[in-house]
Parts: C-alpha cells; structure tokens; sequence
C-alpha cells in the first residue's frame, strides 16, 4: 500500500457527501472514491444484519479499488456494523457518530434534540453514548421519510418543510440549545431547519471533526499522499442527477451496478 492510494467514503446515497466534503476541504491532495448506495436508501429502517452486509459489500468493492483507509459516511452504518469490519478488514476505518458529547457539554439548558434515523437511535453503540450523559435531557426524533425526499431531490419541498415543522416544534418546546444532527444527509436540510429553529439553538454535525480524524488518522497509521491534485470519483448505483446535483455538477458521477 502507498500514500498516494484513495480514501474510499461510503454512505447510503447522496448524504454522506457532506461529510466527503469536508474531507476534500481538509486534505485536498488525497485522492478519492465515494460509493453512494442509493439503490438500499435509507439504511435506517433494516436489521442489523442487512445493515451489517451492505456495509460489507461496500467495503469489499472499495478495497477491490485499491484503497487506503474507508471513512463510513453513515451514521446507520457505524453505529450498526463498524465493529464487525473493522474485525474483519485489515485497514483502517473512520466512523461517524451523532456528535452528542459537545452539544452535551455546552448545553446551558442541559435539554439537547438529536434529529437521526430508526437504526442509529436504536443501535447498541448510539445507546450507550447517551448513558455517558445522564445529567442531560436528550430529546431522540426518527426522521421519518427526510432521507427519501433528499434522495429523490425534494429538499425544499412543501412536504419537507412540514416533517421539519413536526419533528423539531417539541424540541423547541422543550427548550433545546442544541440540535445534533444524526444523520449525514441532514446537513443538507440546514437552511430550511434554521428558518424553523430560534436564532439561539445551535446545530451540530460531524463532518469537520470526522475529517480531522481522518487527517489524523493518515497521518498515524497510512501516510498523507504527495500528490498535487486529486480527481474524485463517484460512483451511484441509480439515476446520477441527485448526485451530481448535490455536488453543483462540478464531478463526474459515474452509474455501476453494486
């Protein structure tokens, strides 16, 4: 394995690209390859089990690609199924995780909302990060129904803006400071969720501390690459408009059958 070899991300369709962005935004010279496994969208309403073999053929095609370290772009997918790759792969994996501990820790009302998907919620892994916090009210909503309007290119729709209305008003009510954000395609909702959201409430998502993690990462156990400029590729498994959409068309997004 050489430095110069790409960072694999992965995510259950277009969302995870929020955090790919962040990634590209820190380590610009790294080369890589994003899987978006839009065909099984949402990941957060299968077993485990299915959660843990989707996860696993991705991995397997992205390592087939040559890469270095694959960052789980998934919330789903990390809190169901990083355990058993990392037991079964022999490279390196970053997470990402419902950024609890700062909203947590910063929390002035001591009430924070966390916003994610049926498989994060109910994971063992999520669970046990919220008994860490026994002194803050942690208020959990399902997203119901936000990752297929994402996927299907209805992010400033009618429709989304009323699931938005419903799942945040009790939160406000119950007078949250700070929303997590537990999903990755979430961060593409920030705007129409802070024209719902009182200016005081904080929003929170992972992608910057999970790019730092990866930079650190490389930096420990795989090498940062040497090269002077990178071409990303993406790849989808359905219609590629959402995708390029979300990147502004400024990648080529490429259609394979995994």
């Amino acid at each position: 394995m050489n430095n110069n070899q790409p960072i694999g991300v992965f995510d259950s369709g277009i969302g995870g690209t929020s955090i790919w962005k962040a990634i590209h935004q820190l380590l610009p010279n790294e080369q890589t390859i994003y899987l978006a496994d839009s065909k099984n969208a949402p990941y957060g309403q299968k077993s485990k089990q299915e959660i843990i073999a989707l996860s696993m053929k991705n991995t397997e095609l992205l390592l087939e690609m040559g890469c270095k370290l694959i960052v789980v772009a998934c919330n789903t997918a990390t809190t169901n199924a990083i355990r058993e790759l990392r037991a079964k792969y022999d490279i390196p994996f970053i997470g990402i995780e419902p950024a609890i501990k700062p909203a947590a820790t910063h929390s002035k009302t001591q009430t924070i909302g966390i916003l994610a998907t049926q498989g994060t919620l109910n994971s063992e892994l999520f669970n046990k990060t919220v008994e860490m916090y026994q002194d803050t009210k942690i208020i959990e909503q399902i997203g119901h129904g936000l990752v297929q309007l994402i996927e299907s290119g209805n992010i400033d729709s009618t429709e989304m803006n009323q699931l938005l209305t419903e799942y945040l008003t009790p939160m406000i009510e119950a007078n949250i400071d700070y929303l997590v954000l537990g999903c990755s395609h979430y961060p593409y909702l920030i705007p129409q969720i802070k024209k719902i959201l009182p200016p005081h409430i904080q929003i929170i998502d992972s992608g910057e501390a999970v790019a730092k993690q990866t930079q650190n990462v490389l930096k420990e156990k795989v090498g940062l690459s040497n090269l002077t400029e990178s071409h990303p590729i993406f790849y989808t498994n359905t219609n590629s408009k959402v995708l390029s959409d979300i990147l502004e068309n400024n990648y080529e997004v490429l259609y394979k059958d995994f």
